[in-house]
C-alpha cells in the first residue's frame, strides 16, 4: 500500500479508556498515541462490559476516536459495518465478549487492498488453548490473517504461530510512555518495602503466593503493598496492605513509594519467556528498583544485576530485600530508567510498526 497519507485503522480491543480488569490498556494507549503522531487515524471499538466504562482512567483521547458499543451482537454488527471502510482492521485478543464471532467477522469484511491483523496481547494463553484443542475455531483462521502481531513471546511464540500457518508473526513489545510514567513524590498510602501490582488471575495466583505473600509472611518487620483487582477475599499476612484496583493515574505514585517493585509473570508467559509485562517498563520509567521473577529473555530488555534484579524463587526476593540497600536500589532504578528511555519507548515501537505496515511484503495479499 504505497501512500503518502497514512492509512485509517479500525481497532477492536478490550478498552482504550479503562484499565479496569484490562492489563493491556496502557499498551494500547502507548502504541495508538504514537501511531497517530505518525499520521495514522485510529478508531478504537470497545464493548460496554466488565464495568470498564464505570471505571475509566482517561476521557476519550485526542489521538483516537473511541466507539463504545453495547454488549450485544446487533451493536457489534453496527460497529463492524462502520469499521469496514478502514484500510487496516485489527482484532485484538481478549476483547472479552463475542471474541470468536469477531475473529471470523473481521476476515469476512476484508476488501481488496485492505489489511486484516490479529493482535495477540496474550499469545502464550492463546497458543496453549489452540494447541490443546484441534477443533478450536481460531486455529483454522490463523492463516487467513495478513499479519499476526503479539505483545511478547519472542521466537517461541513466532515459531508456534508459523506452525499454525501464520503468514507473518511479529512481536511488538510493551514499552514506556515517558509522558505518562515518570518519577513522582512518594505517597504514604503506597509506602512499602516491596510492592506488587497485578490482577488476581488463575495462572498468576500461585506465583504471587510464592514470590510475594510467602515472603511477606517470613518478613513481618517489612511492609508490603498489593495492588490490583480480586485480592480482597484472600487471606493476607498482617504486614500486607491491599490497595485494590490502582488507577493508571496512580501508577507513578505506586511505583515511587516502594523501595522495590516486584514483577511476577503469569505462568504461561514465564513458560514462553520474552514477555516483559507493561508494569516492568512503567516501574523502570519511574526510576524504581525492579525485582522480577526469572524468565528467558530478560537480558534482551534489561541487564540483570545492574538494571533489574532477577529472582528464581521467593527466597531470592527476600535475599534482595535484605542485601540491597536503599542507595544501591536507587542506582539500579536510575539505570533502568536510562535504559528504558534509550531503548524501550512507545515512540520506538510505533516506528517499528509503521515500517511493518508500510512494507510491501506485508501489504500484498
Amino acid at each position: 500500500m504505497n501512500r503518502k497519507i497514512k492509512p485509517v485503522i479500525a481497532f477492536f480491543g478490550s478498552s482504550l479508556v479503562s484499565a479496569y480488569w484490562n492489563g493491556a490498556a496502557t499498551y494500547y494507549r502507548g502504541i495508538i498515541k504514537n501511531l497517530n503522531r505518525l499520521g495514522y487515524e485510529i478508531t478504537f471499538y470497545e464493548p460496554d462490559a466488565y464495568e470498564r466504562q464505570q471505571n475509566r482512567d482517561i476521557p476519550d483521547p485526542e489521538w483516537a476516536k473511541v466507539v463504545v458499543y453495547r454488549n450485544d451482537k446487533a451493536s457489534l454488527d453496527k460497529a463492524l459495518e462502520e469499521a469496514s471502510s478502514a484500510d487496516i482492521i485489527v482484532k485484538a485478543s481478549g476483547v472479552g465478549v463475542f471474541d470468536t464471532y469477531l475473529e471470523k467477522a473481521v476476515l469476512e469484511l476484508r476488501k481488496p487492498d485492505q489489511l486484516v491483523i490479529f493482535w495477540d496481547v496474550d499469545a502464550p494463553a492463546t497458543l496453549d488453548s489452540v494447541f490443546s484443542d484441534a477443533n478450536a475455531p481460531f486455529r483454522k483462521l490463523v492463516p487467513e490473517y495478513d499479519l499476526i502481531l503479539t505483545y511478547g513471546g519472542g521466537d517461541p511464540v513466532v515459531k508456534k504461530y508459523r506452525l499454525l500457518g501464520a503468514r507473518e508473526c511479529i512481536p511488538v513489545y510493551n514499552a514506556l510512555d515517558p509522558e505518562t510514567h515518570f518519577p513522582v513524590q512518594p505517597e504514604e498510602r503506597f509506602a512499602s518495602d516491596l510492592s506488587f501490582l497485578g490482577n488476581r488471575l488463575p495462572d498468576r495466583e500461585a506465583r504471587v503466593k510464592e514470590f510475594f505473600l510467602d515472603v511477606a509472611a517470613k518478613k513481618r518487620e517489612k511492609i508490603f503493598v498489593l495492588g490490583g483487582s480480586g485480592w480482597n477475599d484472600t487471606g493476607m499476612p498482617s504486614n500486607v496492605k491491599v490497595a485494590g484496583h490502582v488507577f493508571s493515574r496512580d501508577h507513578n505514585a505506586f511505583n515511587c513509594s516502594s523501595t522495590f517493585v516486584l514483577n511476577i509473570s503469569r505462568q504461561s508467559m514465564a513458560d514462553y519467556g520474552f514477555s516483559p509485562a507493561t508494569r516492568v517498563f512503567e516501574a523502570a520509567g519511574a526510576g524504581t528498583c525492579i525485582i522480577t521473577d526469572s524468565w528467558e529473555g530478560i537480558n534482551s530488555f534489561f541487564e540483570p544485576g545492574r538494571e533489574i534484579l532477577v529472582a528464581r524463587n521467593g527466597n531470592e526476593v527476600g535475599y534482595f530485600m535484605e542485601d540491597i540497600g536503599k542507595e544501591e536500589a536507587y542506582e539500579i532504578g536510575l539505570a533502568a530508567r536510562k535504559r528504558v528511555l534509550a531503548d524501550h519507548t512507545y515512540r520506538q515501537r510505533a516506528n517499528l510498526l509503521d515500517k511493518i505496515l508500510s512494507s510491501q511484503s506485508v501489504m500484498q495479499h
